[in-house]
């Protein structure tokens, strides 16, 4: 009888590591799939500010598609996460404005490109009345602001740049994912 219960056993033994080696490939295999869609597919980003109110409120998160950009370039209006020209081991998240080649230019809180005064339904409030510009947009980059005029980091006050290259856009923002589902384009 010691002889059956041994075996039954061993026997256990083998079932139970071919389930722990199951389990690890699925583990694993799961890993890198989430790897890969983080790396070259999405990217998932936090909104700490109120910069992007009413857009997208602080804490909210949202998720934006790293492939938009390789087929099309960025137009006017989309939201976009991107290297901050400052500090490149922050994300920010802000809106594009002007494109390659355009003159930018704020004159008594109203948003001018080449001369031509930019209708925005999406702005929190008016902005201030303040004057900056003109900005000349270098080729292959893009000058970005948030929707929340007066209380947003962006390229009017930036240092090294009030530019970000088209390599530093890392993907459009496609949707709002927290605390609720909002779709963004």
């Amino acid at each position: 009888m010691e002889n059956n219960d041994s075996v039954n056993n061993e026997s256990n033994k083998k079932i139970d590591y071919k389930e722990i080696l199951s389990w690890i490939k699925y583990i694993a295999s799961a890993v890198l799939i989430a790897l890969f869609l983080t790396n070259f597919v999405i990217i998932n980003a936090f909104i700490p500010t109120g910069s992007m109110e009413n857009t997208i409120m602080p804490g909210n998160r949202v998720i934006a598609t790293r492939l938009h950009y390789l087929f099309a370039k960025p137009e006017r209006g989309d939201i976009v996460v991107f290297k901050f020209p400052d500090d490149e081991k922050t994300n920010f998240v802000k809106r594009v404005i002007g494109l390659p080649g355009e003159t930018v230019e704020i004159k008594a809180g109203e948003v001018y490109i080449d001369g031509v005064k930019l209708e925005e339904s999406y702005l929190k409030e008016e902005m201030r009345r303040e004057d900056k510009g003109p900005y000349v947009v270098p080729a292959d980059s893009y000058f970005m602001m948030g929707d929340n005029r007066n209380d947003s980091k962006d390229s009017r006050y930036w240092l090294t740049t009030n530019y970000v290259h088209k390599s530093k856009i890392l993907g459009r923002v496609a949707f709002e994912y927290f605390p609720r589902i909002k779709w963004l384009w």
